[in-house]
């Protein structure tokens, strides 16, 4: 069945119509604009169909072969296999596919290894750490003691010395490493190396390339982090979700801190879903598709520096893009709202350089619709000219529109 037939279906259109027109009106608006946040993607009909399966209705509180309600052997069923495709994607001795998202994910990492009040070193809020790495509207800000590293003010890449300097005078009992916000490689390694000399646990919020890993276009933290964060969704096209990964020696800990510590019963219809993704992120497909989407994040960074927005570090390595609208003569929220109106949808973010916000974008979603690297090229001097006033926001908006007909997310 399609994504078409399915929400057109007829028992959704009698039984509540004006919830019908709410999906329908999603799914219009979706596929004729541009989706350009660096955090969403298109799942496949095939990840739909499980997230709208009966495991929605069960209740599998527990692991498999260990649950504390009955009927759970195609739930246990479908744990397993997404286990064992999440190992074997990404070299892992232990997963666990439960976590709701990829601040539970973290929630459960910090529960498996820390005590409130301990220190952490993590990249600051204002240079791209996430929520959960210290905001202090957040559990992490509220329960730890975080102290933020940055990024240098010129390069925009992480002050790998700051972070040594830090960890031997603050004696964390973890580091963080990861980003929203950060378009290069992480070095893992390096990181490794000073948890080694501060003896601490490394924690790796690998939520935005854990998809470009499985594509076999960046580097695996697995190797180095005592524990792996990620999301299921973004690049990964899963669904949205969480996910954990550790070596053997914390598997019980972080199944414990997910279960019962943070969460109850796990969402098995996602879980199964989780299980789809990983298997088609083996494939020479996905792989083919990780490789395109780093060569349009690529190709979209060089048009955006071409048409003079500032592009922090001078391009990126993976699927996403930061870049300071200010040489334009527009801010970043107020370039976001221009953008929205014409269409392309993305979000703001933090620069590394003063108090300003700049633009984050990512390719995941326009690649999985099939643009290539010609398309970027457009898309780029499409948006500089929109934020320069050259191009009116309802003559780009049937630009936009001409643009996503050709390349529909799920063709009818």
């Amino acid at each position: 069945m399609t994504v078409s037939h399915a929400l057109e279906a007829d028992v959704l259109r009698r039984q509540d119509p004006e919830l019908a027109d709410v999906l329908l009106g999603e799914r219009e608006r979706q596929s004729t604009t541009l989706q350009l946040i660096a955090a969403e993607n298109f799942t496949s009909p095939a990840v739909l169909a499980a997230l709208g399966s009966p495991l929605a209705n069960k209740y599998a509180e527990g692991y498999p072969g260990n649950r504390h309600h009955g009927g759970c052997e195609f739930a246990d069923a479908a744990e397993r296999l997404a286990v064992e495709r999440a190992k074997a994607l990404f070299g892992a001795e232990h997963a666990n596919v439960q976590a709701h998202s990829g601040s539970s994910a973290v929630l459960a990492a910090y529960a498996a290894l820390l005590r409130p009040g301990d220190t952490v070193l993590a990249l600051g809020l204002p240079h791209g750490g996430h929520l959960t790495h210290g905001s202090p509207a957040n559990f992490s800000g509220r329960w730890f003691d975080f102290v933020g590293y940055g990024v240098d003010a010129e390069s925009g890449l992480i002050d790998h010395e700051q972070v040594r300097t830090l960890a031997r005078t603050r004696r964390p009992k973890a580091i963080v490493c990861g980003s929203i916000s950060y378009p290069r490689h992480i070095d893992y390694a390096f990181f490794r190396e000073v948890a080694d000399e501060a003896g601490a646990h490394l924690i790796a919020d690998a939520a935005h390339p854990m998809g470009l890993v499985a594509g076999g276009v960046a580097p695996s933290p697995v190797p180095y982090a005592d524990i792996v964060c990620a999301t299921t969704h973004k690049v990964l096209r899963g669904p949205r979700g969480g996910m954990i990964l550790c070596g053997g020696e914390l598997a019980e800990r972080v199944d414990r801190a997910v279960f019962p510590f943070t969460q109850g019963g796990a969402q098995m219809h996602t879980v199964a879903a989780k299980a789809v993704a990983f298997g088609e992120a083996a494939t020479p497909a996905f792989a083919a598709y990780a490789h395109q989407v780093v060569a349009n994040a690529r190709a979209l960074a060089a048009a955006l520096a071409a048409e003079g927005l500032l592009v922090t570090t001078g391009g990126t390595d993976t699927h996403l893009i930061t870049a300071d609208t200010a040489p334009l003569g527009v801010d970043g929220r107020t370039a976001r709202g221009r953008l929205a109106a014409a269409g392309i949808v993305l979000d703001c973010c933090a620069l590394p350089h003063g108090d300003g916000r700049g633009l984050r974008l990512g390719t995941a979603a326009v690649t999985t619709q099939g643009m290539g690297s010609r398309e970027m090229t457009y898309v780029g001097g499409l948006l500089a000219s929109v934020l320069r006033g050259g191009t009116e926001a309802a003559r780009a908006r049937e630009d936009v529109r001409e643009l996503v007909a050709a390349f529909p997310p799920y063709p009818r």
